[in-house]
C-alpha cells in the first residue's frame, strides 16, 4: 500500500447507506409491524418470510422469531436533517437468561453528504458534539421513549459507540475505489477507504501500521468484482468498485443486500457476542454461591440453550453472509472464547461429580462405622439368646462409644470430611 491517503472525508459517493445498530432496554413489546424492516426493489419485498428463504431455519428463529412468538418489529419512517434521512427502524429482541429484557435497535439511514465524517462523529473521533448524528430528531431516547431505555454505558452489554454498518457506491470520479476494466486489479487505495469506512477513522486518527496492514485487511470479503465487505469490531463497510450508474444499477441491488441479508448476518453475530460474554461472566461467578451444584447445572443448562439457539458458524448455502458471521466471529475471538467456556464448564462439571462421588463415599462410610458396632453386638446377643433388655441397651451404649472411638480416627475424620465435601485433610 502506498503511503498517500486519499481524502476519503471530502468524498460523497454515488449512492450511500447507513445501519447504526446498539443495545437497549426493551420496556414492552411495541406496537409496530412484526418481522424486520420490509425494503422493497422492483416486486423484491425483504420481509421475514422472503429472508427466512436465505437463512437455514435455526437462524431465522433466532433472528425473526417463530409463528406466535416474535422477536422483532419494524417502524418506517421519513425524516430528514443535515444531509441524513431516517428511513426506519427495527428491534430485535435478544433476551438473556440472566438480561431478559436485552434488545437491539437497529437504525436505517440513507446519507446525502461525506460518509466519513458521519461515521467519524458515531465512533466520537470529532470533538464537537453537535455534529453526533444521534441527536434531535435521530436521538435514540426519544425515537424509542416508552418502548426501550437506551443503555448506560456501564451496563451489561453496552458499547462504547453505536455499531455502524456503511455502504457507499463510487462515480466514475473516484478512481481510488475503482478496478481497472471489468476484470482488473484493484488498486491499493481501495481497501485504504474500505478500511477508514469500516473503522470510522482517517489515518490521522489511526494510522495503519504498513507492518500489520495485511493482517488488519486479512478478512476483507470479496463478494464479487463489482465491491467488497470489510468486518471490524465496532463496524463494518461495503464498497463498490466500478462506477455506479444510477438507477437499475446493480448497487440497488446490493445497498439492499447490505441492509437486510449481510445485516442480519452481523446481527446474530452480536447475539452470539452478548449471550458468550454473559456466559463467561456466568463463569467468573460459580463460585461465590455454596450451590456450586446447583450453579454448575444452571450453567450447562445456559450452555445448551445458547449452542441449540444461537450458536452457528454456517447460516446459508449463500457464500457471503457466513463469510460476513465469519468474519465477525473472528473479530471477537468467539469461536476460540466458546472454546474456553466448554472447557471450563466440563471441569466444573467434573469437579462437582468428584464431589458428589465424595460424599455418597463419605455417607456409606458413615453407615459402615455406625452399623457395625450395633450390627455385631446385635448380633452376639441374638446367638447367646439373650434377651436382656439391660444388656441391650449396654449393647447400643458400647456401639456408639466405639462409632464415636472410630470417628476420631483418621479414617473417621476422612469420611467427615468427605461428608461435609471437604478437601479430606486429617
Amino acid at each position: 500500500m502506498t503511503a498517500e491517503v486519499p481524502l476519503l472525508d471530502e468524498v460523497t459517493g454515488s449512492r450511500q447507506e447507513l445501519t447504526v445498530v446498539l443495545p437497549v432496554r426493551l420496556l414492552r413489546v411495541p406496537a409496530w409491524p412484526e418481522g424486520p424492516f420490509p425494503f422493497e426493489l422492483g416486486s423484491r419485498r425483504t420481509d421475514a418470510e422472503t429472508r427466512s428463504t436465505y437463512f437455514a431455519p435455526a437462524s431465522a428463529r433466532a433472528l425473526y422469531g417463530a409463528p406466535g412468538r416474535p422477536r422483532r418489529w419494524h417502524l418506517p419512517l421519513d425524516i430528514k436533517q443535515d444531509g441524513l434521512h431516517l428511513i426506519g427502524m427495527e428491534l430485535l429482541r435478544a433476551a438473556t437468561a440472566r438480561n431478559p429484557e436485552h434488545a437491539l435497535a437497529v437504525l436505517h439511514f440513507s446519507v446525502e453528504r461525506p460518509l466519513l465524517p458521519v461515521l467519524r462523529a458515531l465512533a466520537g473521533r470529532r470533538p464537537n458534539s453537535a455534529d453526533e448524528p444521534l441527536t434531535g430528531p435521530f436521538d435514540p431516547a426519544g425515537l424509542f421513549a416508552g418502548i426501550a431505555d437506551v443503555r448506560d454505558p456501564d451496563t451489561p452489554f453496552a458499547i462504547a459507540r453505536p455499531y455502524s454498518i456503511a455502504f457507499m457506491s463510487p462515480t466514475a470520479q473516484h478512481a481510488p475505489a475503482l478496478r481497472t476494466g471489468l476484470e482488473g486489479n484493484l488498486p491499493a487505495t481501495a481497501d485504504r477507504w474500505l478500511w477508514q469506512l469500516a473503522s470510522r477513522s482517517t489515518p490521522e486518527d489511526f494510522p495503519l501500521p504498513p507492518e500489520t496492514a495485511e493482517a488488519q485487511l486479512k478478512d476483507t470479503v470479496r463478494i464479487s468484482a463489482d465491491w467488497s465487505a470489510l468486518v471490524l469490531r465496532q463496524g463494518a463497510a461495503f464498497l463498490g468498485h466500478r462506477t455506479d450508474t444510477g438507477a437499475g444499477d446493480f448497487f440497488e441491488f446490493g445497498a439492499l443486500h447490505s441492509r437486510t441479508v449481510y445485516l442480519d448476518a452481523l446481527l446474530l453475530g452480536s447475539l452470539q457476542r452478548d449471550h458468550i460474554d454473559e456466559l463467561t461472566d456466568e463463569l467468573s461467578d460459580v463460585f461465590n454461591s455454596s450451590r456450586l451444584a446447583r450453579r454448575v447445572a444452571t450453567l450447562e443448562r445456559n450452555i445448551a440453550v445458547f449452542r441449540s439457539t444461537y450458536w452457528r458458524q454456517h447460516l446459508t448455502a449463500h457464500g457471503a453472509a457466513n463469510d460476513l458471521l465469519l468474519a465477525f466471529q473472528n473479530q471477537h475471538r468467539l469461536p476460540a472464547r466458546f472454546n474456553e467456556i466448554l472447557a471450563e464448564a466440563a471441569d466444573y462439571s467434573r469437579l462437582v461429580q468428584t464431589q458428589e462421588s465424595q460424599q455418597i463415599s463419605g455417607a456409606l462410610g458413615v453407615l459402615t462405622i455406625l452399623g457395625l458396632p450395633l450390627g455385631t453386638a446385635l448380633g452376639i446377643l441374638q446367638v447367646l439368646g439373650d434377651h436382656s433388655v439391660e444388656h441391650l441397651l449396654l449393647s447400643l451404649a458400647l456401639s456408639v462409644a466405639a462409632a464415636a472411638a472410630v470417628l476420631t480416627t483418621r479414617y473417621g475424620r476422612l469420611v467427615l470430611s468427605s461428608l461435609r465435601g471437604g478437601n479430606g485433610k486429617a
